[in-house]
């Protein structure tokens, strides 16, 4: 991961949805029809969703009862394959805005409003893993959150 900070195209809508399709698919799995409306749903979604979140949304929509234990499935696959980022306090999920990109997370997460903002700042999550290397771990996914207040609740 070189680099510092930076900007990405980011894909909205069905153009965002082809490129998790792509990416799913180059990881080996298959994009199913219920992949593709669970992603559909989250990236709908202008906060972190939990899978009652997507699962709620999915029963109106589709109008059937569809389970969370399925939706948590489905999202398990969508982070090993970058479609989707966890929120670790909040147990809540956003799609990845650039799936296609492999980058660690900082997240600014509102304590007020939930609003969550995904940064991509590779010198500072390269030190996290530099740091935890050194003191004899093997880090695997660094997820780093910080709670406090956006602009608009400040």
């Amino acid at each position: 991961m070189a680099g510092h900070a930076h900007d990405h195209h980011e894909p909205q809508g069905a153009d965002l949805t082809r490129a998790a399709q792509a990416t799913l698919e180059k990881s080996g799995e298959q994009w199913t029809q219920m992949r593709a409306n669970v992603f559909e749903a989250l990236a709908g979604f202008a906060k972190p969703a939990s899978a009652y979140d997507i699962a709620e949304a999915l029963s109106k929509s589709e109008g059937r009862r569809v389970a969370a234990n399925s939706i948590y499935r489905i999202l398990d696959v969508f982070v090993a394959s970058n479609l989707a980022r966890k929120v670790e306090s909040s147990n809540a999920y956003v799609a990845n805005a650039h799936p296609d990109c492999l980058h660690d997370c900082i997240f600014l997460v509102c304590d007020s409003c939930g609003q969550t903002v995904h940064l991509d700042d590779d010198v500072v999550t390269r030190g996290v893993r530099n740091a935890a290397q050194a003191a004899g771990f093997s880090p695997v996914r660094p997820v780093i959150e910080v709670r406090g207040k956006c602009a608009d609740c400040a």
